[in-house]
């Protein structure tokens, strides 16, 4: 049995993707630039902000003045629609709720930035208990970088193989390899079962109760 779970945010916890593809396609169409179906943006993100903004972009796009404008752009759009749309998936706050009642460590990783991390967990996980909670931050190595879930590991003084590590892409099961700990992809987030077992899976659920088998 496992002692602490690491859970990802976006398509893992809260289901964000219309509010940021309706982000992101604002900010193309102010620029002249095509525009994405929703259903694209579970491929275009995961990698952080920048790399979300340069897969909306034609690919002869490589002005790094203009991306560093545009990431601009869409963080300010982005700050003023992340809460319309984004909401958590079902069986989500009961799987929360019942994990603070049996008082199980729960914490979140996200390569969202953090102060936004902060900000949809406090708003949308309301009165849920997380031991730690962590968005990407300057100069610190994002996801699949294993530094900041061995950093939560070291805070919470239990070792990374009694870590479960809940995701929904390769990005997250590869954090999960890199640092030791047994993942878990969810199926219910933005991308599919083989991409999650080729990246180092341990486990597949389908359901957000089917977590506490494992606890």
């Amino acid at each position: 049995m496992f002692k602490a779970v690491i859970f990802d945010l976006d398509g893992t916890l809260l289901n964000t993707l219309d509010d940021l593809a309706d982000s992101a396609n604002e900010m193309l169409s102010n620029n002249r630039f095509p525009v994405h179906p929703i259903n694209s943006y579970k491929y275009f993100v995961g990698d952080g902000v920048e790399i979300l903004i340069k897969r909306t972009l034609p690919d002869n796009t490589k002005d790094e003045f203009l991306l560093k404008k545009l990431v601009k752009e869409f963080k300010a759009i982005y700050h003023l629609k992340m809460f319309i749309k984004t909401k958590p998936y079902d069986g989500i706050i009961d799987l929360l709720k019942e994990l603070n009642r049996r008082s199980f460590p729960i914490c979140i990783l996200s390569n969202k930035p953090h102060m936004e991390t902060l900000m949809l967990v406090k708003k949308k996980l309301k009165g849920i208990k997380f031991k730690i909670v962590k968005g990407a931050r300057n100069k610190i190595p994002k996801k699949p970088d294993p530094m900041q879930a061995l950093l939560i590991s070291e805070q919470l003084n239990i070792p990374p193989d009694d870590f479960l590590y809940a995701g929904d892409t390769d990005i997250d099961m590869k954090t999960a390899v890199n640092a030791g700990m047994k993942g878990i992809g969810v199926l219910w987030g933005f991308r599919e079962k083989k991409e999650l077992i080729e990246n180092g899976a341990k486990m597949i659920i389908e359901q957000p109760e089917d977590l506490l088998k494992f606890i």
